[in-house]
């Protein structure tokens, strides 16, 4: 489908049209329904025969077999290549992030094209990107955030974009400084200029930060959202919280923030603050309905409440708390106190990588705690947290999320053969038959904002196969010397990094299986 069609409108054929979910959960299904797109927006949602007999000159996209449901959101996302891909092997948090310096770097366009290929293949079309920081000036800052959100924007995905913002205890849980004074003065030599390259001061990055959401307003609004993202509480001052959180009311901005992902975050809150990083946030006045917190894993009944109370909002990313042995989120208890959830990917999914419509069956198989009346998520809750609740959280609500009319034209097509192959009892709720049958990378079209981006499984907005090959052969290539010393200088960091971890938290926590819990505690 060219531009010109898509401005002049376009009809959508389906089998079935999935518009969202309702109040209760249950899947809003318009058996032989069409859509009339125009101007990159749905105008009617119909009978298919009535919407033909009313435009008979448009194209038709779809087919009878089509199941058409909103564009999926992926509501935590930092980067492209995984970190596995890139030499990292998957375990605890704090003895994996710092091996990040040491990875190779493909650049900002190729990175972000190769995770925006995976997640528009599997039905995602929008995004919250949480770039893991800033470094150097501001002009590089402002490279970066172009190249980024240039690259979504040309391959056809809406983004949200973010930066996290630590200004202490980047290797481990002191500040810089002593840490580096207990190393080797050559090892320490080496990180003490790119440390501080990270440590730009808050004010600036509010200031950077409201030039270029006002520019991105004006340039793309449609396409293109601001937030901010302090990176968690261990991460930043109080100082520097509430500055964020200030900057963050005054421009009527969204704060996405890292928060109790693990077990030694709750305990750091403990230590240093003498009570939960929650209850710490609500003392600083920066629990609002502004907020989604990132993980959340290790929240207790009180902090619940609060969250409750307050409005926030909860990004569940179910693979990565399992893939970094980090917890199980209390998912049903948010659930049943109405705390909005969605769902990110993280760095990656279970499969290492970013099929959504994957995550969110794991979502639903993971949370099914026994019992004969206990409460579950159903294939409508998980879908609420895909489509809508996403949509809130990324600052596109409203327009995207459901297909309304008025709302964004951000439409998957899935094949029903493909999912009922040979056979689906019609007893079978159809969002039940999505949630539980689609294979991997399910989406055969998509469609954002009216642009075709995706047809027959492969995006078509760019050389797909020409970002593999460039991908390919720049890894394939000969490290540099630059390469070579960061590999060789990270791996002597992370000696002292895990004896750092190692005298700090020397008591092993063990903790049953949450379901398998004799007393009911996590």
């Amino acid at each position: 489908m060219t531009e010109a069609d898509a401005t002049e409108g376009f009809l959508v054929r389906a089998r079935a049209v999935v518009a969202g979910v309702d109040a209760n959960f249950e899947g809003e299904v318009h058996e032989g329904a069409g859509l009339l797109v125009r101007d990159g927006v749905i105008q009617a949602l119909a009978p298919f025969a009535e919407l033909r007999s009313a435009h008979p000159d448009l194209p038709v996209e779809g087919s009878p077999d089509a199941i058409v449901f909103p564009g999926l959101v992926n509501g935590h996302h930092h980067s492209g290549l995984t970190p596995f891909q890139l030499g990292v092997s998957y375990g605890p948090l704090e003895t994996w992030l710092p091996q990040f310096r040491g990875m190779r770097y493909v650049g900002h366009r190729l990175d972000t094209l190769y995770s925006a290929i995976e997640m528009l293949e599997s039905g995602t079309t929008t995004v919250q990107h949480i770039h893991p920081g800033l470094s150097g000036d501001v002009a590089s800052w402002t490279d970066l955030s172009e190249k980024v959100i240039g690259t979504y924007r040309e391959i056809g995905m809406r983004v949200s974009f973010s930066f996290m913002i630590r200004n202490r205890n980047q290797l481990v849980h002191e500040d810089d400084a002593p840490f580096l004074a207990r190393l080797p003065e050559e090892e320490a030599a080496y990180w003490r200029p790119l440390l501080a390259a990270s440590r730009t001061p808050v004010g600036d990055c509010m200031d950077w930060f409201e030039a270029q959401k006002r520019d991105w307003r004006q340039r793309d609004p449609d396409g293109v959202a601001w937030q901010l993202a302090p990176a968690n509480l261990h991460w930043c001052t109080d100082d520097a919280l509430v500055a964020i959180f200030d900057t963050a009311r005054r421009t009527g901005s969204k704060v996405h923030m890292h928060l109790v992902e693990t077990h030694l975050q709750a305990e750091y809150a403990r230590r240093h603050l003498g009570t939960s990083a929650v209850r710490h946030l609500a003392g600083l006045g920066c629990l609002d309905s502004n907020l989604t917190l990132g993980h959340g894993i290790w929240v207790d009944e009180q902090d619940l409440d609060l969250i409750q109370e307050c409005g926030c909002s909860i990004c569940h990313n179910a693979s990565s708390g399992l893939r970094l042995a980090s917890g199980v989120a209390p998912v049903n208890d948010m659930l049943k106190r109405g705390v909005p959830v969605c769902l990110g990917i993280d760095q990656a999914g279970i499969n290492d990588d970013r099929d959504m419509l994957q995550e969110m069956r794991l979502v639903w198989a993971l949370h099914r705690e026994p019992g004969l009346t206990a409460f579950r998520p159903t294939a409508g809750h998980v879908f609420k947290m895909a489509s809508e609740h996403g949509a809130a959280t990324t600052g596109f609500e409203g327009r995207i999320g459901r297909l309304d009319v008025g709302r964004a034209a951000d439409i998957v097509m899935v094949d029903w053969n493909d999912i009922a192959r040979p056979f689906i009892d019609e007893k079978i709720p159809l969002i039940d038959a999505l949630l539980q049958r689609t294979r991997q990378m399910a989406a055969d079209t998509v469609f954002v904002g009216g642009r075709k981006v995706v047809s027959e499984g492969r995006v078509i907005s760019i050389d797909r196969q020409a970002v593999f090959d460039e991908i390919s052969d720049f890894l394939a290539s000969s490290l540099s010397p630059q390469e070579r010393l960061a590999r060789e200088r990270t791996d002597q960091l992370m000696h002292h990094v895990r004896a750092w971890f190692e005298a700090a938290y020397p008591d092993p926590l063990r903790h049953r299986y949450r379901f398998n819990s004799i007393s009911g505690q996590a």
